[in-house]
């Protein structure tokens, strides 16, 4: 790790646009335009092994998995077990996160909304942010040579 010295700021704030970073491989000036998306998609668990196909195909690298529950319009169901109804209102999900350029957001989207798409309600959902930055630990690089 790098000691807080070798960090230089050219503006007040973590964040100022004029903000100049030191890594393992030099100084650069942080860019001020977004050159990278975040996509967060919410899925059924039935439908990961058409969708990480889809990504792998779409020239998306890496993805991060997580097993989740919760409810959106669909908000779940009642089941009968030995008697007696129970209410299900938070249902099995996928989340999958992935971080790339802005050049493959739109394909990595499109890819998840084909292989995830069926038409009924509890889908899922995707959500788009913009990352400033991205850090590999290994060797420190930053911004997209990171993803």
């Amino acid at each position: 790790m790098l000691p807080f010295h070798q960090w230089v700021t050219t503006a007040p704030g973590p964040f100022g646009q004029n903000e100049m970073l030191r890594g393992a491989h030099g100084a650069r000036e942080k860019d001020s335009e977004n050159t990278m998306q975040k996509i967060e998609a919410v899925i059924q668990p039935g439908k990961l092994d058409a969708v990480k196909e889809a990504l792998i195909e779409a020239g998306i690298e890496g993805i991060t998995i997580l097993e989740a529950r919760g409810h959106g319009r669909q908000k779940g169901h009642t089941e009968f077990y030995r008697g007696r109804e129970y209410s299900v209102d938070l249902l099995p999900k996928i989340k999958l996160e992935t971080v790339v350029t802005d050049d493959l957001a739109e394909k990595a989207v499109n890819a998840i909304i084909t292989a995830a798409q069926t038409g009924s309600i509890g889908d899922g959902k995707i959500f788009i942010t913009r990352v400033d930055d991205a850090i590999r630990i290994r060797n420190e690089d930053r911004g997209d040579l990171a993803l």
